[in-house]
């Protein structure tokens, strides 16, 4: 039988998914500072870039359980090494970007793959299988901090390399710092060679847990939730920084306020992730869709300061990824562990099909309007509706007879 996971290999294991999630987020937070500098340079609305992302964020969530699915069978190391080298082509050719079909191309279909492939679901399930069950949602809150991590340390990185290089040249930057997660990606296989273990039952097949997920109320109410999630996160990573710059935010406030959500969001994860292993998981996302609804609303009728901006990044930074621990923390609770990524990954689509419309919509009723603030409104309606559904979800485990440890082949 394949030995239990050593401590030092649990470490390994989350350390190497902490980085790959802090590269690939860190360096995909970066985008919304493309937007301007992109559509000015090609002469294009931000309609177009907008639509480029909304592609992105689509294509993800549909790549989520596909390559949930191969990381579950083929192990996770293979499909991260792969989504590193679809990260460099994306980036690279997104560098020589002329018109709007290359955008697609590029920063929609090329970077939605690569996302798929070493996104957070896909790390979960490596450190699903080498964490206990009492410790596994700190864990997965430490692994979501690392996009935090990445948004705090590329977003003034992109930020003063365009100032000095412009854009193209610091997409060619950016390309060395995604290659890194090929190499990182190596150590994975420790967890691959890991037997399922923890759980006093798995399913015996992957059809099996799709049935069990089919039919389970609780499930298809927590993928609800999670598409206002994508909502959320799309439309700020992708509009914020351009909202502070239509309201007269110097580009130094507009970068430190970006990075600012990412430096909350490292102590906002980890603390959710905790509070997840000790309450109700159902309960802490209700607070934190409530608390999102609630922060929106000065952005409605205050007028914007440095002060505000700041303010307001880091709370929406503290409350971010937040969800992610008692989501992901819940899908493993009621299914086990042995599927997590592809059925994480089929929550994760609901939450990129909100980022489709959270980045899309806004540019376009942007585009229509000349402002943002009905984006708001529906932004803060979909918070408390969110916090409304997730509730009273059913949370409850499956009942299973205890199936033999398996371990990917």
């Amino acid at each position: 039988m394949t030995a239990m996971p050593t401590q030092r290999s649990i470490l390994l294991v989350t350390v190497c998914a902490l980085t790959i999630v802090t590269l690939s987020m860190g360096i995909r937070q970066s985008f919304g500072l493309f937007t301007r500098p992109v559509s000015m340079d090609l002469g294009l609305g931000r309609q177009v870039f907008s639509m480029a992302i909304a592609i992105q964020t689509l294509i993800t969530g549909f790549g989520n359980p596909i390559a949930g699915a191969l990381a579950d069978r083929f192990g996770t190391q293979r499909v991260a090494m792969g989504g590193g080298v679809l990260y460099i082509f994306g980036l690279a050719l997104g560098s020589l970007s002329q018109e709007a079909l290359h955008l697609q191309l590029t920063f929609g279909i090329l970077m939605g793959m690569a996302l798929s492939a070493v996104s957070m679901s896909v790390m979960f399930g490596a450190v699903a299988r080498v964490v206990k069950p009492e410790k596994r949602t700190a864990a997965f809150g430490i692994v979501t901090a690392g996009g935090s991590i990445g948004q705090f340390l590329m977003i003034p990185t992109a930020s003063a390399l365009m100032t000095s290089l412009g854009w193209r040249e610091t997409l060619l930057w950016l390309t060395l710092a995604a290659a890194t997660m090929i190499v990182v990606a190596m150590p994975l296989r420790l967890s691959d060679r890991t037997p399922t273990r923890h759980s006093s039952a798995e399913a015996n097949s992957l059809t099996q847990a799709l049935r069990e997920a089919r039919g389970h109320r609780g499930y298809w109410l927590l993928t609800a939730s999670f598409f206002v999630c994508g909502f959320h996160v799309s439309f700020v990573a992708t509009h914020f920084p351009a909202y502070l710059a239509d309201r007269g935010m110097l580009p130094g406030v507009i970068a430190t306020a970006f990075a600012l959500i990412g430096l909350c969001n490292i102590f906002g994860s980890y603390l959710f992730g905790v509070l997840s292993g000790r309450w109700r998981k159902r309960y802490v996302l209700a607070f934190i869709y409530s608390a999102r609804a609630v922060l929106f609303v000065p952005l409605l009728f205050l007028p914007m300061t440095p002060e505000l901006a700041m303010a307001f990044a880091a709370g929406m930074g503290f409350l971010y990824l937040g969800t992610v621990p008692p989501t992901s923390g819940i899908v493993a609770q009621i299914f086990g562990v042995r599927y997590m990524s592809t059925l994480m990954g089929i929550v994760l689509l609901s939450h990129q099909i909100g980022g489709f419309l959270g980045a899309w919509l806004a540019g376009y009723l942007y585009d229509k309007t000349g402002s943002y603030e009905i984006v708001w409104m529906i932004n803060i309606a979909l918070g408390l509706a969110a916090a409304a559904i997730i509730a009273p979800a059913g949370d409850t485990p499956i009942a299973r007879i205890p199936a033999k440890e398996t371990a990917p082949a």
